[in-house]
C-alpha cells in the first residue's frame, strides 16, 4: 500500500506541475471529473486507515485522550474536523457493501455517503433488509444527480419507491427516529478565533431553545431611541447578562475546586493606573479598562512574581492543590500541560510530581495542571514528568514510544 501511495503522490505532483492554460476547456472538464473520482477513491482509503486505527486503540496507546485528538496534532486539523472524520470513518465501516462500493468507485463523495448510510440504516429498521439493499441501489443512483443536502430530502420518502406497503407507517417512526436524533445531536462548540474572541455553534433541543429564547428575548429589546446595536450584536449582549447573572447567584457548582468565577491576572500598576493588559486564564487578553470595571465587582488576590513572570508567593500554602496554589498553577500552566491537549484550566486537576504518598509536597514546584484523562494516563502510563530549567512542566515519554526520549511540551496554551 505504501509503494502503490507513493506513486499516486508521485503522479499527483507531476500533474499539479503540468500547465493547465494550454489545455482545451473539454480536456479541463474531464481533468476535473478524473479528479474528482481520486479524491473520493482516496477518502475510501483514508476512513479505512482511520477506522483500523482507532479499533486497535493507537490514539490511546500513545497518551491521546482519542483518536479525533490524536489525528488533530498527526494530521494538523481541527479538532471537529477530526472528530468527523472518526465518525464517517465508522458509519462507512457499518455501511452496505454497496455504499463503500461507490465511495471506492468515485460515484459518491463522503457527505454523501453519510446521508445514504443514515437512510438506508432507517430503511432496515423500517421494512428489513430486501428493501434496504433496494434503497442502496436508488439512492446510489440518485447521487449521481444530487448533492448531499437534496439527496437527504428525497431519502425521507425512499420507502415510497422501495416498500410502499409499511411507508405511511415507517413514516411516523421515521418522525419519532427524528426526535431521537433531535436529543443525541444536540450541542454547542465553543471555537477560539485567532484574535482572542469565540465563535458559538451548536443545536438545541426544542426545550432548550425555548429555555433560551425566554431567557435573552426580554433583554434583546432596543434600550431606547439611541441604540444603535444589530439584532445579532443585542442577542450577544443578552446572552452574556445571562452569564453574569448565573455567576452573581453563587448557586454554580465549583469549577477544577475553585468556584465558579472569571479570573483575571494583571499588575498593581495596571489595575491601579489603567495601563497595559490583562490575562484571562483560559489565555485571552482584556484591555485595562475592562479590568478596571471588573475591578469593581470582584475579590483580589495578590501574587508575588519574579524575573520571566516566574511565580514567586500566592499566599498561604494548603495541603491540597486548591484556593492561591491552584490559581498559581493556573497562571503558569494556562490548562492541561500534557503535550498536545487544549483543554482549558477548568476541566483539570493539580497533580503532585512526586507523589503525596511518596513524600511530596504540595508546592507550585511539585505540581502540574492535567485533564482528567491525562491525569490518570500519567499515573498509570510510563510518562515523566519534570519541570525544566524555566519552570515550566516538561513530559518525557516512554521508551517504547521514542526510543531517545526527548522531553516534549505543551504549546496550545502558550500566550506569546
Amino acid at each position: 500500500m505504501i509503494d502503490a501511495l507513493e506513486q499516486a503522490e508521485a503522479a499527483v505532483v507531476a500533474c499539479f506541475d503540468t500547465p493547465v492554460w494550454a489545455a482545451a476547456e473539454h480536456d479541463l472538464v474531464a481533468a476535473l471529473d478524473a479528479t474528482h473520482r481520486i479524491e473520493q477513491r482516496l477518502a475510501a482509503v483514508k476512513l479505512g486507515l482511520v477506522r483500523e486505527l482507532d479499533g486497535r486503540g493507537t490514539a490511546t496507546a500513545q497518551g491521546a485522550s482519542s483518536t479525533a485528538v490524536w489525528l488533530r496534532d498527526r494530521l494538523h486539523l481541527g479538532v471537529g474536523v477530526a472528530r468527523r472524520l472518526v465518525e464517517l470513518a465508522a458509519t462507512l465501516d457499518a455501511a452496505p457493501p454497496g455504499v463503500r462500493d461507490a465511495l471506492a468507485g468515485g460515484t459518491v463523495d463522503v457527505e454523501q455517503v453519510r446521508v445514504i448510510a443514515t437512510t438506508v440504516e432507517t430503511v432496515h429498521a423500517s421494512a428489513g433488509p430486501e428493501a434496504a439493499d433496494k434503497a442502496v441501489g436508488a439512492l446510489v443512483d440518485w447521487a449521481t444527480q444530487f448533492d448531499a443536502t437534496l439527496l437527504r430530502k428525497l431519502g425521507t420518502r425512499i420507502l415510497d419507491h422501495v416498500a410502499p406497503e409499511v411507508a405511511d407507517a415507517a413514516a411516523e417512526a421515521a418522525l419519532r427516529a427524528q426526535e431521537s436524533r433531535a436529543a443525541r445531536d444536540r450541542h454547542v462548540t465553543i471555537s477560539e478565533q485567532p484574535d482572542g474572541r469565540l465563535r458559538l455553534t451548536g443545536i438545541l433541543d426544542t426545550e432548550a431553545a425555548a429555555a433560551l429564547r425566554a431567557a435573552i428575548d426580554p433583554l434583546t429589546t432596543p434600550t431606547g431611541p439611541d441604540d444603535t446595536r444589530a439584532p445579532g450584536q443585542r442577542r450577544h449582549d443578552a446572552l452574556a447578562d445571562v452569564c453574569r447573572l448565573a455567576l452573581r447567584t453563587g448557586e454554580l457548582p465549583d469549577n477544577g475546586g475553585d468556584p465558579t468565577q472569571i479570573v483575571v491576572t494583571t499588575s498593581y500598576d495596571g489595575l491601579t493606573r489603567q495601563l497595559g493588559t490583562a490575562a484571562l486564564d483560559t489565555g485571552l487578553h482584556l484591555s485595562a479598562e475592562a479590568v478596571r470595571r471588573l475591578a469593581c465587582d470582584a475579590s483580589i488576590l495578590p501574587a508575588v512574581l519574579g524575573g520571566g513572570s516566574q511565580i514567586l508567593d500566592v499566599g498561604r500554602q494548603r495541603r491540597l492543590i486548591t484556593g492561591p496554589l491552584r490559581r498559581a498553577l493556573v497562571l503558569r500552566d494556562r490548562g492541561c500541560a500534557f503535550p498536545g491537549c487544549d483543554r482549558p484550566p477548568r476541566w483539570c486537576d493539580g497533580h503532585h510530581i512526586r507523589h503525596w504518598a511518596d513524600g511530596g509536597v504540595t508546592s507550585l514546584a511539585n505540581a502540574v495542571l492535567l485533564c482528567g484523562h491525562h491525569h490518570r494516563h500519567v499515573h498509570h502510563g510510563d510518562w515523566m514528568v519534570r519541570l525544566g530549567g524555566d519552570g515550566h512542566p516538561e513530559f518525557v515519554p516512554p521508551a517504547w514510544l521514542d526510543p531517545n526520549q526527548i522531553p516534549r511540551r505543551n504549546h496550545y496554551h502558550r500566550r506569546n
